[in-house]
């Protein structure tokens, strides 16, 4: 649990919060924007860390952008049952929760403000770790086991070249 995020990790405050708020709502989840200093419900690490009860998603400005990405992606990636009842502890097993941080790399490039490589920066910021050492070298290089979980679920389709986004996330990718 951090208190308040290093300088250099990106916050909402740092990007368009409505823009931000749009892109979630169409996503069906519903962001609480709280102000700076307000506890964040639902938050798994505590404040300043996004927090998640059912499809409510609470932030606050300085509310870290990968954290954001990161607790909307578990939301995308449960099911009914579990989008109904989540409550702080996304669960979830292993294979999901890095399906969930491939999933949360991909959608930084669709933020205004923001991208991929910021959030790379950011995960490397705020102390995650990966077998390979950087964020960017795992989702390059080791994250078949994720790509593999997203297209089975329709959250990737294949691409020539690769993979692009699937239908299921109500995004059009040309």
């Amino acid at each position: 649990m951090k208190s308040q995020p290093p300088d250099n990790v990106t916050c909402l405050r740092d990007l368009n919060a409505e823009a931000v708020i749009a892109f979630l709502t169409a996503r069906r989840l519903a962001p609480v924007l709280l102000p700076d200093g307000a506890d964040l419900p639902g938050s798994y690490w505590g404040a300043p860390e996004a927090g998640l009860i059912g499809n409510r998603l609470y932030i606050r400005p300085d509310t870290p952008v990968h954290s954001i990405l990161h607790t909307a992606c578990h939301w995308l990636c449960m099911d009914d049952a579990r989008r109904v009842s989540v409550h702080t502890n996304a669960g979830g097993d292993d294979l999901e929760e890095v399906a969930v941080c491939y999933l949360q790399c991909l959608l930084a490039d669709l933020l205004p403000g923001y991208s991929r490589e910021r959030l790379f920066a950011d995960m490397t910021a705020w102390g995650y770790s990966f077998r390979l050492g950087s964020p960017g070298r795992w989702f390059a290089e080791d994250s078949d086991d994720a790509q593999g979980w997203l297209l089975a679920r329709g959250f990737l389709t294949a691409a020539e070249g690769g993979y692009r986004l699937g239908a299921v996330l109500g995004i059009a990718t040309g």
